[in-house]
């Protein structure tokens, strides 16, 4: 800590050491008794030790003074005399009373834990002797770290409060007072750059915007030092070889609360690449490390260009097991032709093999579940770039917060290093038991344990018993991403569900269905997979609402003998999948892509024969060095249709398949599953049918179309397509440590989803006031957007997603909301 090193060095150089000598003109004698007195703390024993003199031993003035300086260093006395009675020697000491309290007040810029850091550096800490010439040192060393903050009418004083038993009390009063506020930056020198275009390559700002609430206009040494160095860079990357800062001036206001800084530069002249050349040892590859250099003679000097190609080199020879390269640029400037050659030396060094690869932070997580994901291998070569790519394989588990990686070199052997591996764990599941609420699912009941990395063993395991207030399902499922040792993963899972439609925001139908599944999933490299599996699942289908989408699907499949009787349907259905991924993590991702291509189908012969597809692609791209700025684009597109015949009717996709969207993840601001097209009622004539068992009469829609027509709920589509832009940003007031399980975000959402196979010109014979009241449910273009913030948090009781957005674009009856949230959703 820099405030450590500040006080050390200022502290320690004001010690100094001011003794009384009772004996300037001793004379030489032979000690037969040596007696302390003033002794409390320290032992007669130890006091003796510290003392260079012994009985029976002749001294002079000489050996008295080199005794006092013996016992000043050992740091236990605070004065010292030592005369003679007779032929024994007495030593007066007044011990240093011990610290039995620290304590500080009215310090806000250094918190207390820094403070009795950087004084415990000091050995002023309680239990010590307290030496009292350091405390002048401490004082100066403090005021300065407050004059380097800005603070110049800081004061600090120690004040020593005796108490009983040569004990003290010391305290530390500041007084911080108000920061100086930069006035004015001015800078001298400058022509081929403005002022305001230097000024904003720096931290330290004259000018705050009335909206910009976090920043200030306050000096701080240090951020002028980094400042500095910013605008030589600047120069530099433009060709300014000769470029400097010739001097620098901070002047304070005669009240101490302003500052004006001028900066004087000395410009120079832009300067050319002459040539490149490549000295030292190039291991034999000197035409392929040429082709690497990206500098080419003729071009303008770039500092950041040099840079860029000593790191790649040093990157480069690190694939090889050169892990400690010296890459040195010395650049020969010709001032008459205004150009530089630039002599790299690459010294690879000796090649590093790696000796054990060690974890730690892994509490739940067995050993072996890591040491599959890794690429870099014991007793191989180190290799840079499988160390990293080790490192994203463990953040794409899903399992850690944070996962850093470290090389230490073995003492005595030039040659083997270590990694390790550094691990933060995080919830990998959720054990729900209890009540929970919803903007899209209401008061829900649920139970079950969901864990992805199963007893640490990397397995996913899920038993879940859940209801809302329009679904209850029980699944159990069960996944093994290790197979086999080559990561083949194997799947299976059986689950019961029943769906009440009417209370999920849709038209009314309820589904009550169970199924049984498994699968198989192939790795093709680092990034690439193949997913296939298969599924029986048995739907009944009932209370079906008689609006004209579903009469479509009703009318094929009805039973003409019992027209009230339900719809059951057993299909066989065949999936697969392809996915590709080079996220950087696997909850929370800051840089890479994602895309993945689902299709499922029923085979021919199921009772229903239908697919679907889905395609989901992901792009994240951080906007600074430490991805606290991330710019996130993804997409979605979809579509499910039947083929084959039914009788004489074309197999369609069932409605209970159909996409929706809308809710707290897709198409924020409108509420969940009410995207899309919607319900249609046309009165018509009625059939009869069959009573009831309780000997009621019923009807069921007839043939004969009449003109009564009125809207209904939501319904779905067979297409579907969205697309997000998210900005990922900070969390404002949040601690540092929290910053991978709290993500926020300001996005614009919009997509749309459609039905291909509605035949809007079918109603054009309706009365044009009946045939207004019809949407074109098969146009794609009807999109909706909505822009807004959303908040999303790995709590302990599972993900939680909080969305606040405002619907930019929608269609009539499209029903919209501000807020939103769901405990549980998977991100």
């Amino acid at each position: 800590m820099r405030l450590n090193k500040v006080i050390r060095s200022l502290a320690f150089a004001g010690v100094c050491f001011s003794s009384t000598v009772m004996a300037s003109n001793i004379e030489p004698f032979v000690v037969d008794d040596i007696q302390f007195e003033g002794l409390q703390r320290v032992g007669l024993g130890a006091a003796l030790l510290q003392l260079p003199i012994k009985v029976g031993q002749q001294i002079d003035e000489m050996a008295i003074k080199r005794a006092i300086r013996s016992l000043y260093g050992s740091s236990n006395y605070e004065n010292v005399q030592i005369h003679r009675d007779g032929e024994t020697l007495i030593v007066v000491v007044r011990e240093r009373p011990t610290i039995a309290e620290v304590v500080f007040e009215g310090n806000k810029d250094i918190k207390d834990e820094q403070l009795t850091e950087s004084l415990n550096d000091s050995n002023v800490k309680v239990g010590q002797a307290l030496d009292r010439t350091m405390l002048r040192g401490i004082e100066k060393s403090l005021q300065d770290f407050y004059y380097g903050v800005g603070k110049y009418g800081a004061k600090v004083e120690a004040q020593i409060v005796e108490l009983p038993r040569n004990r003290v009390e010391l305290k530390f009063n500041f007084t911080e007072g108000l920061a100086a506020e930069i006035k004015q930056i001015n800078i001298v020198g400058n022509e081929a750059f403005s002022d305001a275009e230097l000024i904003a390559q720096i931290e330290l700002t004259d000018y705050i915007a009335w909206w910009d609430f976090f920043s200030e206009a306050r000096y701080q040494k240090q951020k002028l030092q980094a400042d500095l160095e910013s605008i030589e860079s600047y120069y530099q990357n433009r060709g300014y070889v000769r470029f400097a800062v010739t001097s620098t001036q901070v002047s304070l206001t005669p009240d101490k609360k302003g500052i004006y800084i001028t900066i004087n530069v000395d410009e120079g002249e832009q300067y050319k690449v002459k040539e490149v050349n490549l000295l030292g040892d190039l291991l034999g590859r000197e035409e392929l490390m040429k082709r690497l250099v990206p500098i080419q003679g003729g071009s303008q000097y770039n500092g950041a260009d040099v840079t860029y190609t000593e790191e790649m080199f040093s990157k480069y020879l690190g694939r090889f097991g050169y892990a400690y390269p010296e890459v040195t640029t010395y650049p020969e400037i010709d001032d008459e032709t205004k150009e530089v050659t630039l002599n790299i030396n690459i010294n690879p060094g000796k090649r590093v093999y790696v000796r054990n690869i060690n974890f730690t932070g892994n509490q739940v997580t067995k050993d072996q579940v890591l040491r599959r994901e890794l690429r870099q291998m014991e007793g191989a070569w180190l290799n840079n770039r499988l160390v990293e790519l080790s490192k994203d394989r463990l953040n794409r588990l899903g399992f850690f917060e944070t996962v850093e990686s470290e090389t230490i070199q073995i003492p005595g052997a030039d040659d083997l290093v270590d990694v390790n591996f550094q691990v933060k764990e995080q919830p990998s599941g959720s054990f729900n038991a209890g009540v929970g609420y919803g903007t899209q699912s209401g008061l829900s009941l649920q139970f079950g344990i969901s864990q992805s990395n199963f007893m640490g063993t990397g397995n996913q395991v899920g038993i879940n018993l859940n209801t809302n207030k329009y679904s209850k399902n029980i699944n159990l499922s069960y996944r093994d991403p290790y197979f086999t040792k080559h990561g083949v993963s194997a799947g299976a899972n059986i689950f019961w569900q029943e769906y009440d439609a009417g209370r999920a925001n849709l038209e009314q139908y309820k589904n009550s269905s169970y199924g049984i599944g498994a699968d198989m999933g192939f790795p093709l490299n680092e990034y690439n997979r193949l997913n296939f599996g298969a599924m029986f699942k048995h739907n009944t289908i009932s209370e079906i609402s008689a609006y004209e989408q579903a009469l479509r699907f009703y009318n094929i499949y009805r039973d003409p003998n019992d027209p009230n009787a339900d719809l059951s349907f057993d299909n066989y259905e065949i999936n697969g999948s392809w996915s590709r991924s080079t996220l950087n993590r696997g909850t929370f991702p800051t840089s890479g892509s994602k895309q993945t291509l689902y299709g499922k189908m029923t085979v021919p012969g199921s009772d229903l024969q239908y697919f679907k597809m889905n395609f989901e692609d992901s792009h994240y791209f951080p906007l600074d060095r430490n991805h606290d700025w991330v710019f996130l684009a993804r997409g979605r597109i979809g579509y499910g249709n039947g083929y084959g015949k039914f009788g004489r009717h074309d197999q369609i996709l069932p409605f209970w398949e159909n996409f929706y969207a809308g809710g707290s993840t897709v198409l924020r601001g409108f509420k969940s599953n009410t995207v899309g097209p919607r319900s249609f009622y046309m009165s018509r004539g009625l059939e009869p049918c069959a009573p009831d068992p309780s000997g009621n009469s019923c009807s069921l829609p007839g043939p004969e179309n009449q003109i009564a027509i009125y809207g209904g709920n939501s319904i779905g589509g067979n297409a579907l397509a969205t697309i997000s832009a998210e900005l990922i940003v900070p969390t404002p007031f949040l601690d540092e440590s929290y910053k991978n399980s709290v993500r926020t975000s300001f996005f614009v959402d919009a997509g749309n989803v459609w039905d291909t196979e509605f035949d809007y010109n079918a109603y054009r014979d309706l009365p044009a006031s009946e045939f207004a009241r019809i949407s074109d449910y098969s146009d794609p273009y009807a999109y909706r957007a909505s822009a807004g913030l959303s908040v999303q948090w790995i709590s302990p009781m599972g993900p939680m997603v909080f969305s606040l957005a405002q619907a930019l674009k929608k269609q009539p009856r499209d029903d919209t909301e501000v807020f939103s949230f769901n405990i549980g959703r998977t991100f």
